[in-house]
């Protein structure tokens, strides 16, 4: 009978938010997958759990990969653990996730924190809808193709960015999508947690001066309607829309009129 792998999620920076399902599971399994092994020995220390690990990360996820399904399928269990977050989102854990399903082994979920979603909860952007990009490409040339092809996106967007990278990239995001609305968030869930609200043209020079520290969560405002765009029905036509899916009359109208040129009360009128 072949075994289980457990994708357990790890906290993001205060070790008070891992769980005790999570401590229970780490403690139960045969062995550990983690992205850093030095990293979740801190980890394994602070809650009194020693069990054996093994490296799994992009550089060798292949070879150890295959390692571990061969593990599973003879009957043993297995926790992947990544830094910090949950595995296999914008991390190669989802390689090992994939094989699991491809070779008929077990997958079960031990979820933690997860940066993305925590930063967008706290940052006061839109979050009815939204687009989780990750991490940009590293190559300039690539990267500016990326924040070419959601130059038209509505929905807010959510990336990773690493300090060295982040002042180029939030130049190339207000080349490329003009002014916006952003919110950088960092350190989260640590003592120092904060939240930026700004916009794209002042983030664009914020680090000019003084090189950001720690990695940063960037969440952008999606493309609002531009007046020429768009008609007085068809912005009732977007409120309605956002009826149907469950916002209030009220709500929908308001939010169309933060994006045209026209009057809530009209808007709202209209859809009575």
């Amino acid at each position: 009978m072949s075994g289980k792998l457990y994708v357990v999620g790890t906290p993001i920076g205060n070790l008070g938010d891992f769980s005790p399902r999570a401590v229970e599971t780490l403690e139960s399994v045969d062995f550990i997958a983690a992205e850093d092994t030095r990293v979740t020995l801190k980890l394994l220390n602070h809650f009194g759990i020693k069990k054996e690990m093994v490296s799994y990360f992009e550089h060798n996820k292949n070879e150890r990969g295959d390692v571990i399904i061969s593990r599973l399928a003879n009957g043993e269990t297995c926790a992947i653990c990544t830094d910090a977050g949950m595995p296999a989102i914008s991390d190669p854990g989802e390689d090992l996730v994939k094989l699991c399903h491809e070779n008929g082994i077990a997958v079960e979920s031990v979820p933690g924190p997860t940066a993305f979603a925590t930063a967008l909860a706290i940052s006061g952007m839109n979050t009815r809808k939204f687009t989780f990009e990750g991490f940009l490409s590293a190559n300039k040339k690539e990267r500016r193709e990326e924040l070419e092809e959601l130059a038209n996106e509505k929905r807010t967007m959510v990336f990773y960015e690493a300090p060295h990278k982040l002042t180029q990239t939030l130049k190339d995001m207000y080349e490329v999508f003009g002014e916006r609305d952003i919110a950088l968030v960092k350190e989260i869930t640590k003592v120092h947690e904060n939240v930026v609200r700004t916009d794209l043209k002042t983030a664009s020079t914020m680090f000019d001066e003084e090189k950001p520290k720690g990695e940063f969560v960037v969440i952008v405002d999606g493309k609002k309607f531009e007046e020429k765009e768009i008609s007085f029905d068809k912005a009732v036509e977007e409120a309605k829309r956002l009826m149907a899916d469950g916002m209030s009359t009220n709500a929908a109208a308001k939010e169309v009129a933060k994006i045209t040129s026209f009057k809530k009360n009209d808007i709202y009128k209209a859809l009575l």
